[in-house]
């Protein structure tokens, strides 16, 4: 089990080619409870995730990602949101400036091994316009979106990417 793990976690990469196939609702389900069940400094989830699924919103999130067209042709983009005010309570300004992204970054990480898993692929995109994404989700003004998500089924069976060799971006301290 743990080497079938680290064989997801080491074949993930992005994709921005999909299919026009819907996913299963169940895989829907699935990814969306592998997003919920990551790790928040304490335990305080100061996320809320939504899952678009129509097109119109869809074409609308692409435009607010300075026309990434893929995210569009996704027959999923998730959009992770995060509430700096929930973090806050519990951790003040580092709460609100620093672990609610880091909490809203565990949950992708979950969102894009999962999806690998059940061999779909999907892309991490953060370049986007934050105010004109909130508009498209029609936000309240505690909620902020920290990341853009589209999954679906790759058209092509990808490979592992280049990475760094762990002696480049390692120090081991003993």
């Amino acid at each position: 089990m743990a080497i079938e793990l680290l064989e997801v976690i080491y074949n993930r990469n992005s994709c921005r080619n999909f299919l026009d196939k819907p996913i299963e609702e169940w895989m829907l389900e699935n990814l969306l409870e592998a997003m919920r069940r990551a790790p928040s400094a304490g335990n305080i989830q100061p996320w809320h995730f939504f899952a678009i699924l129509n097109q119109k919103i869809k074409n609308k999130l692409a435009n607010a990602a300075y026309g990434q067209g893929f995210i569009a042709k996704a027959p999923v983009v998730f959009v992770v949101c995060v509430n700096p005010i929930r973090s806050s309570l519990g951790y003040g300004k580092r709460g609100r400036s620093l672990y609610c992204i880091q909490d809203a970054a565990a949950a992708t990480e979950n969102l894009l091994i999962a999806a690998e898993a059940m061999e779909l692929a999907g892309c991490w995109v953060g370049a986007f316009n934050e105010e004109k994404a909130a508009k498209v989700l029609n936000l309240t003004s505690y909620l902020r979106p920290v990341a853009m998500v589209p999954i679906g089924y790759p058209v092509q069976k990808r490979g592992p990417t280049h990475k760094n060799s762990i002696e480049k971006v390692t120090t081991i301290i003993r």
